[in-house]
């Protein structure tokens, strides 16, 4: 089974997507399964996990009732705020929801991301990580120290991060964000999802070669038994429509990878992972 690992729908109208706005033409429209359905098919790929965009209950449960008329839809990572005292009560009972496969954590969003240090926050993440919940944690590269501070809390955390963590790949920078990964992989529970990287460059100019040093970096660190395939459909519209995603990330696989490490990063470990 191959699988698109990292993907979002959205109806504008809904509302709560405040970072999708008309200044970015591109986006602000709705995106729904009939839209994408067609690329997957192209690609062969068989199912997708949806991931939240909107930091709502409303969206997730929005998404899980697209995921129940969608069989592409092998899966939804909802959102989940374990600065939020009912964290733990969301968490109960979304997961009563066949197709709710993990939750999604925005420390992208949080002004001072030490706070992912607070006591109320390390037990609800370390809540998450007793369960084997799948988390997938949303950071900048500028946060990955304060990442890694919670994951030396958290040791046992189900997680994958999203985007390989964001790298400043449209100024060609590798330290930190080299050696930040390296501690990321030392957690054995930790996953990376080769995602969102067109978004990361530039946005017009920007040429395969130029996500080759952070992909092979990723598979080197994590190996290809913790790599995950995600197109970051309709974001990466931005940047790159999804052949060419698929292409750059193929352009910059290591060398030596067959047919083995290709079926596990394009489908087997999200399946794992996810549990699917």
């Amino acid at each position: 089974m191959r699988i698109d690992a990292h993907q979002h729908y959205w109806l504008i109208e809904r509302g709560d997507y405040g970072w999708i706005t008309p200044d970015i033409p591109v986006l602000y429209r709705d995106y729904l399964p009939v839209h994408l359905e067609p690329e997957l098919a192209r690609h062969r790929i068989d199912r997708t996990v949806l991931v939240q965009a909107a930091p709502t209950e409303a969206e997730t449960e929005y998404l899980l009732g697209l995921a129940e008329q969608s069989d592409s839809i092998g899966g939804v990572v909802g959102w989940l705020d374990p600065a939020d005292p009912a964290c733990l009560s969301l968490c109960s009972r979304l997961r009563q929801h066949p197709k709710l496969v993990g939750f999604r954590v925005m420390i992208q969003e949080m002004k001072d991301a030490a706070d992912v240090l607070t006591p109320m926050f390390v037990d609800h993440m370390s809540y998450l990580a007793e369960q084997k919940i799948p988390v997938d944690l949303l950071v900048t590269a500028s946060q990955l120290d304060d990442t890694l501070r919670l994951l030396e809390l958290v040791p046992g955390l189900h997680g994958v991060l999203d985007h390989l963590g964001k790298p400043h790949i449209a100024a060609g920078e590798l330290e930190p964000w080299r050696s930040q990964l390296a501690a990321v992989a030392a957690h054995p529970g930790m996953y990376c999802k080769l995602s969102g990287m067109v978004t990361e460059a530039d946005h017009a100019a920007w040429q395969p070669d130029d996500f080759v040093p952070y992909v092979r970096h990723a598979t080197e660190v994590f190996g290809s038994n913790r790599v995950l395939f995600g197109s970051d459909w309709p974001v990466c519209r931005m940047a790159a429509e999804y052949e060419e995603v698929m292409s750059a990330l193929l352009y910059a696989l290591p060398e030596s990878w067959g047919e083995a490490e290709h079926s596990r990063l394009f489908g087997l470990n999200a399946k794992e992972f996810y549990q699917l």
